[in-house]
């Protein structure tokens, strides 16, 4: 089923095992002073461990002028050639292959990271960093391209099997690449040629210091997605000039900093939604190409490859969310596969439940990140574990432990597994959290956990079963404010999206947060129409930035009116009457309401228990109403502990 993406390949004369490829992701796992620790060595180790072809690292900086961010890696000076040698080792230990990828922020970044104004071929600030650049003059510019090439000398002294040129995502080789940028007309400037040239010097320059046999990728953005930025279209006239000045490999992304919601796409943007540019260049060039962009299922990973899109596929969040993905592939386990949903609720750096745990992570999967610690240990006193409730928290904390050996049974209510899981899978473009669902449930199976549905447990049911440990995860349920009404049907939000209540057609939800806009988002599709009211000054508090912009434009291009700082007083007959700032607004029209203004922990249990099980445990939405990855979190950590 999977023989195209197994297969060996080659980039340069470098043999790689298969067409996996973990490209390269800012981690934030590094330490102080652009070092590599523990921490990052076991993130790194573990998806070379899974089977991955070739890991590229996170982007790491040649000079500290270029520097994106403080706790980014660097090879600007000898000094962390030793500090890579450990990396490199343990990769080639580990079976894998690893290149270093070289970049330098140019205009994206600000002067607080690096104590320096941003430089740039042109002085166009990035709108994103908003800091305004100092043009590059040439002799400045042949001592950045000086710089890259003894990066990459230390790289190939410190055992790396080759290197990446960053020039996509709108660093400083990307913006010269540009007309978006580049505003030059001299040598570095003016046509494609000009702007081409300090992409084509970068690799002569490496491949002058390194021998022309050191393999090289060169990463691009496909399309730039902004006004004015570069097409695919140019992008491949490019790609065959890096193909001719030495490059072994294109790489093909998309985006920059102010196109992020594609650079960095959530479940909003479909999955392989950038695979026609890789397409695109790879019918321009002789040499490999390199597919990325939400590839996430190991059938499209293996289209990729069987249908000539490219030679290789980058499993960028999908290597968070399982660092085994390769390995189970091999041994044809698709369905053991930690699924990436494009949730981007830890990949971006964001903390889980430890508020200074800034390194990636994964929402389906908390233990990427956490490898130095967190890990699934046979037990060495097998235990009889009872756990009550099938939502996420309860389902990871029962397959977690059952794997380690423990004697689990997990008690749900409800005549199937998922818990608040299985609405937050119904609006649209969130279909994927079903994966991860059914993956939660698949584990479970799989090592043993006796599931009773059916079967809410109480105080004396569970000590009749005599477990040693108890672990309430029994969720939380939604809030119902105390709001006067005169007539309208008020109902929840949840009971639309199980099914259990036919929505109005013409809705005004209460609440601007995640759920209150993904129900609304789920009532477009059903052709009704709603308005949301917030009380807040924002709505999607909280909601990553990327997710944001697709939620609101869908929301706006469908008619949905979001209104804020509003507050509901009362339900009239047709609507509601609201408080304002500026003073009373009546909504009237509608013929339902629907409350999505949060949840409360729902815990009968634990009072009942105290004192009358050896262990008592309160997890998830039980124990404070949040997001599914503090759940997830929090039960593995206690599971891996038990």
């Amino acid at each position: 089923m999977f023989t195209n993406v197994l297969k060996k390949g080659k980039i340069g004369n470098l043999e790689l095992k298969n067409r996996f490829i973990m490209p390269a992701m800012g981690s934030s796992h590094g330490e102080e002073g652009g070092k590599i620790g523990n921490e990052l060595l076991e993130y790194y180790a573990a998806r070379a461990r899974g089977g991955f072809g070739l890991i590229i690292t996170e982007f790491t900086c040649v000079d500290l002028a270029g520097k994106a961010m403080p706790s980014q890696l660097m090879i600007h000076s000898d000094e962390f050639i030793p500090e890579f040698k450990k990396l490199t080792e343990r990769i080639h230990q580990e079976g894998g292959k690893i290149f270093l990828q070289l970049q330098h922020s140019g205009r994206q970044t600000i002067s607080h990271f690096t104590g320096a104004q941003p430089v740039a071929p042109s002085p166009v600030p990035c709108p994103v960093n908003r800091d305004l650049p100092k043009e590059l003059t040439v002799e400045e510019i042949r001592d950045i391209i000086a710089k890259f090439g003894e990066a990459a000398l230390r790289a190939q002294k410190a055992g790396f099997d080759g290197v990446e040129i960053h020039g996509a995502h709108g660093y400083l080789p990307a913006q010269f690449l540009s007309s978006y940028s580049n505003k030059r007309a001299d040598e570095y400037g003016g046509d494609i040629i000009g702007r081409t040239r300090f992409a084509v010097e970068l690799i002569q320059e490496i491949k002058k210091k390194c021998g022309r046999n050191y393999p090289l990728i060169f990463r691009i953005s496909g399309e730039e997605r902004v006004e004015s930025g570069r097409t695919i279209q140019e992008t491949v006239i490019i790609a065959k000039i890096l193909e001719k000045a030495g490059a072994d490999a294109i790489h093909v992304s998309t985006g920059v900093y102010a196109s992020m919601p594609y650079m960095v796409a959530p479940a909003n943007v479909p999955n392989g939604f950038n695979l026609d540019a890789a397409a695109a260049v790879k019918k321009a060039v002789n040499i490999p190409v390199i597919a990325v962009g939400r590839i996430n299922d190991p059938l499209m990973a293996e289209e990729v490859v069987a249908s000539g899109i490219a030679d290789f596929v980058a499993l960028g969040r999908a290597s968070l969310a399982d660092p085994e993905f390769p390995n189970k592939v091999k041994e044809n386990r698709p369905e053991d596969i930690s699924p990436c949903v494009g949730c981007l609720t830890r990949c971006n750096g964001m903390p889980g439940i430890d508020p200074n745990d800034h390194g990636v992570s994964c929402m389906i999967n908390p233990f990427c990140g956490h490898e130095h610690f967190m890990k699934i240990t046979p037990t060495k006193e097998p235990k009889k574990i009872a756990v009550i409730g099938g939502g996420p928290a309860g389902l990871e904390a029962a397959w977690v432990a059952a794997a380690r050996g423990h004697q689990v049974t997990l008690w749900e209510k409800d005549g199937k597994l998922g818990g608040q899981m299985i609405p937050a899978s119904i609006p649209p473009y969130k279909h994927e959290l079903a994966r991860a669902l059914k993956y939660y449930i698949r584990m479970c199976y799989k090592y043993g956990v006796e599931i009773r549905l059916n079967s809410e447990a109480d105080a004396a049911n569970i000590l009749a079963a005599n477990p040693e440990i108890v672990i309430l995860a029994t969720g939380g349920v939604p809030l119902t404010p105390d709001i006067p009404n005169d007539g309208i049907p008020v109902v929840q939000a949840v009971d639309i999206l199980n099914g259990k209540v036919m929505a109005g057609q013409k809705v005004l939800i209460v609440g601007g947060g995640l759920v209150g806009l993904e129900t609304a988002e789920y009532l477009l599709t059903q052709m009704r129409q709603a308005t949301v009211v917030e009380m807040l000054e924002k709505a999607g508090e909280g909601l990553n930035p990327n997710i944001q912009y697709f939620v609101f434009k869908t929301l706006k291009e469908g008619g949905v009116k979001i209104d804020t700082n509003t507050k509901v007083v009362k339900f009239t007959k047709d609507g509601a009457i609201c408080s304002t700032p500026q003073g009373e607004t009546r909504y009237s029209g509608y013929d339902m309401v629907v409350l999505a203004v949060g949840a409360k922990a729902y815990n009968p249990l634990e009072e009942k228990l105290k004192s009358k099980v050896k262990s008592l445990h309160v997890i998830g939405d039980a124990k404070k109403p949040r997001r599914i990855v503090d759940a997830v979190e929090e039960a593995a950590r206690l599971a891996v502990q038990l």
